[in-house]
Order: structure tokens, then sequence, then C-alpha cells
């Protein structure tokens, strides 16, 4: 070999070395990519998530950004959305472990039957109740961003439900295990499924209704697909909610620069739960207003007599609760004395 050859060849072994190298989060810019199961155009991405993204790229200044990728663009499944973000296959996720139920048994305390109040009462308490139980047990292979829950959800319904008897023999859509044994308790079918499986489930008679929040009901078509929508009288007017959570690949934070860790962790946790725990109830009225557009559709409260009979009927809920997770080894009762503790705190 010539030394013209010689000197060219090793050049081109050094930059295809150099190549397999990893650059540093100070030399170039880092994208982040957020996927999540729900369209751009629902309004948890549109209130929430694409308004967190837009803060976060600012307060990055060009060296990171994070990406978003709806209803599932990058492939899979919601249910594996965990999977995803745990294995770098994703660098950021906005989920439900309800989908996967048992995953983050820890979490469903604030799942259960009538303990949720309100969403920022709850959220506050998840942050406390995190701190406490879940980051070094079901949220260590993640870098939590944020645990939050919704507005809590109600009945949408083919058919009126006025009274508990109404459910019976109804077949009926939850997010979390936790409520489709409510929904079995209270005399209904009870059908785990994800949120895209809904309007074809509707429209095929496969489920008769759903239980969901209503700011949700326009990404869904609940408003076109049912047509009776049912609160609860009394102070809790919605029979639950749903646990989300907010994670990121402990890699991707990891591979981070001290100054975006920074943005991140500005950007997590304590500092926008209050963030969210109030826009998951202001979201609640522009869905409201989409299902009242629709004239077919009508809007009852079950009154609170039969609310007593749902909460006396909900009670074989938590001791199936608490015997699935002593299988972890876990005491339910005390994280259910503790979540309801930390709710009251900060509902008062």
């Amino acid at each position: 070999m010539s030394k013209t050859r010689a000197v060219i060849s090793l050049a081109a072994g050094i930059v295809a070395a150099t190549a397999l190298v990893p650059q540093t989060a100070s030399s170039q810019e880092v994208t982040l990519r957020l996927q999540t199961f729900v369209p751009p155009v629902a309004n948890p991405p549109k209130t929430f998530l694409i308004p967190w993204i837009e803060k976060v790229n600012k307060a990055a200044n060009g060296k990171m950004k994070v990406q978003g990728f709806w209803s599932m663009q990058l492939g899979g499944k919601a249910p594996q959305l965990l999977d995803q973000v745990r294995d770098g296959v994703i660098d950021i996720a906005w989920t439900l472990p309800g989908f996967t139920p048992g995953r983050m048994p820890r979490v469903e305390p604030f799942e259960l039957p009538f303990v949720h109040k309100d969403p920022l009462s709850t959220t506050l308490a998840l942050q406390d109740f995190q701190a406490k139980y879940l980051n070094d047990t079901d949220l260590k292979d993640y870098k939590p961003i944020l645990l939050h829950v919704h507005a809590g959800f109600l009945f949408q319904t083919k058919d009126p439900v006025t009274k508990m008897a109404d459910l019976k023999g109804m077949k009926l859509r939850a997010a979390a295990r936790s409520g489709v044994w409510l929904l079995e308790a209270l005399g209904a079918t009870g059908l785990g499924m994800p949120l895209n499986a809904i309007p074809p489930a509707l429209s095929k008679g496969v489920i008769d209704g759903v239980t969901l929040p209503y700011e949700i009901a326009p990404a869904v078509k609940t408003q076109d697909l049912v047509s009776n929508f049912s609160t609860l009288a009394g102070p809790q007017p919605r029979l639950g909610t749903n646990v989300f959570t907010f994670l990121m690949n402990k890699k991707s934070y990891d591979g981070l620069s001290a100054d975006m860790k920074r943005v991140i962790d500005d950007n997590s946790g304590g500092n926008i739960a209050e963030w969210a725990g109030n826009n998951w109830a202001a979201i609640e009225e522009p869905g409201l207003k989409v299902v009242q557009s629709k004239k077919k559709n009508k809007f009852h409260v079950i009154p609170e007599s039969e609310v007593e009979k749902m909460r006396a009927a909900a009670a074989p809920v938590f001791e199936r609760w608490y015997r699935e997770v002593a299988k972890d080894g876990i005491d339910g009762a005390a994280l259910l004395a503790d979540a309801r503790t930390l709710i009251d705190k900060y509902s008062k």
C-alpha cells in the first residue's frame, strides 16, 4: 500500500470510529421522542402535553428538543408504552398504568371507588405519595416527570342510568382493573379497553357504554355514539378517577447535560402538579359543551339514595384489591389510608 493510500485509509478509519461514539449533550441538540396514545387534537395534548413540550423546548434554548408522536405514531399499542419508555424504544411516555393491570399496584389506591375528590387535590396528594412509596418501587425503572389524574369518570351509556339496577346486564368499558371490578360489583359486565378501541366497540355493540370524563369524550365520539350521561348526587359526583404516568427513560435522562437535566426537573413533579390538576378540572367544560351540543343527549344525576347503594356494593372491590396486592407483599389498607389522608389534606 502506498503512503498516500495508507493515510487516506487511516483517516477514514478515524472518521468511522468517531461516528460510533455518541456525542455529548453539550455538543449537539438532543432530540427526545415523546409518544402517547391520544391524538394531538384531544384535550390532554392540546392543553397540557403540547404546552409542556413548548415550555421545555424554549427553556432548552436549542440544546434539547422534545418531539411529540401522537396516536402511537412510532408503533406499538397503548399497553406497551410502559415497556417502550423503560426499554428506550422512546424517551418519554404519557400513559395509564391501568392499561397493564397490576403493573404499578401502589398507584391504585387513588383509582379505587369514591376515594378521589377532585383533580387538583388528588394530583397534589400523588406527589407526596410518590416520594414516600413509589420512587423506589413501581417507578424505580423510570425517571418520573409527573403522576396526575383526570377529573373523574361518569357513566356514558346508550340507555339511561339513573339507579344502580339500571346497570344490570350492561357491558361497560373501564380503563383500570379496579374500574372493571367496580362495574362488576354494581351488576354490569366490566371490560378493560384502551381509548382507541372505544368507538368501534360502541358502534358494533360490543359495549353499551363507558366510564370516562367529559374532557375525552370528543376524542372518542361518545357525544355521537351514546345518548345518556350520568353523574352522582352528593359531595363526590364521580365514581373514581384514573392515574396517568408521565415518564422518561432513565438512560435518556442520565445522558443529558446538567443544565438540560435541570430543564426537565424544573418541568416535573411539584413544579407542574398544580398546573396539571387545574388543567384537568378546566378541560371538563369544553368536553361537556361538545356533549351538550347534541340535542339527542340526556343528562342524569343519580340520587344520593342510589349512590349509597353503590358505595355499599363497592365494598368487595377494596377487599379484592387488598388480596391482589398482598401477593406482592403490599399492605393495601395502609396505602389506601395514607392516600385518603393526603387527599383530605389538599382538598381543605
